[in-house]
C-alpha cells in the first residue's frame, strides 16, 4: 500500500485509550499488520516490551495469532456495545488470557539508571496474553467500559476510550476522522451559499 503523508502517520495509531483497542484499529482502513516486520512494529509501539527488545522470533504463527485473537477482540467488544454477547469469542479471549505474561526486571543502565528489560525473549502467547487480559479488565471496568464509544466518522469502524472531560469525543481522532466531518460540513455550507 502506498502510504501518502496523510495516512502514513496513521498507519499504526496507538491513540485508542486501551491496548487491545489499538489492535482493533490495526484494520482500518485496509489491514496494518500484513507483515511480520508490521507486526514487531505494532509490538513495540504499543509498549507490549521494554525499548529495544528483540523480536526475531515473530514469525507467520504470530501474525496468524495476533489476527485471531484481533478478531475476538473485536467480536467481543463490538458485541458488548451493541448488546449482542458474543460468548465464543469471549470464551478464546479468556483462555488466551490465562498464560503468564512476560517476566520484566529492572538493570543498571551504563548511566546508573534503571532500564526495564524482560527476563527472556518475549514469547508470542506471553504477548497475546497481556493484550488479552487488558481486554477483560476493559470490559469489565463499569467506569471504562461506559467510555467506550464508536467513532461517529463516516464508516469509521473504531472503537476507543472517551476519557475527554464531559464524555463529548466523537471521533477516533480528530486530525483523521473530525477533520474530515469539518471538510465535509464546509463544503456543504459553501455548496448551500452558491445555491
Amino acid at each position: 500500500m502506498a502510504s501518502g503523508t496523510a495516512t502514513a502517520s496513521y498507519e499504526l495509531r496507538f491513540d485508542s485509550g486501551r491496548t487491545c483497542l489499538d489492535l482493533l484499529a490495526t484494520t482500518h482502513p485496509a489491514e496494518r499488520l500484513e507483515s511480520m516486520e508490521r507486526l514487531r512494529a505494532w509490538i513495540a509501539g504499543a509498549g507490549l516490551v521494554p525499548p529495544g527488545t528483540p523480536l526475531a522470533a515473530v514469525d507467520a504463527e504470530w501474525l496468524a495469532a495476533f489476527h485471531e485473537l484481533r478478531a475476538d477482540i473485536g467480536r467481543l467488544v463490538r458485541g458488548e456495545l451493541d448488546g449482542r454477547p458474543a460468548d465464543g469469542a469471549l470464551t478464546r479471549v479468556n483462555a488466551v488470557a490465562r498464560a503468564a505474561p512476560p517476566a520484566p526486571c529492572a538493570l543498571r543502565a551504563e548511566d546508573g539508571g534503571l532500564v526495564r528489560r524482560l527476563r527472556t525473549p518475549p514469547e508470542c502467547g506471553q504477548l497475546l496474553a497481556v493484550i488479552a487480559r487488558e481486554t477483560i479488565e476493559l470490559l469489565t471496568d463499569p467506569g471504562a467500559r461506559a467510555s467506550l464509544r464508536q467513532c461517529e466518522g463516516d464508516n469509521c469502524p473504531i472503537v476507543y476510550l472517551d476519557t475527554s472531560r464531559g464524555r463529548r469525543r466523537r471521533w477516533c481522532s480528530s486530525e483523521v476522522c473530525g477533520n474530515r466531518e469539518r471538510v465535509a460540513r464546509h463544503r456543504r455550507r459553501a455548496a448551500l451559499a452558491r445555491a
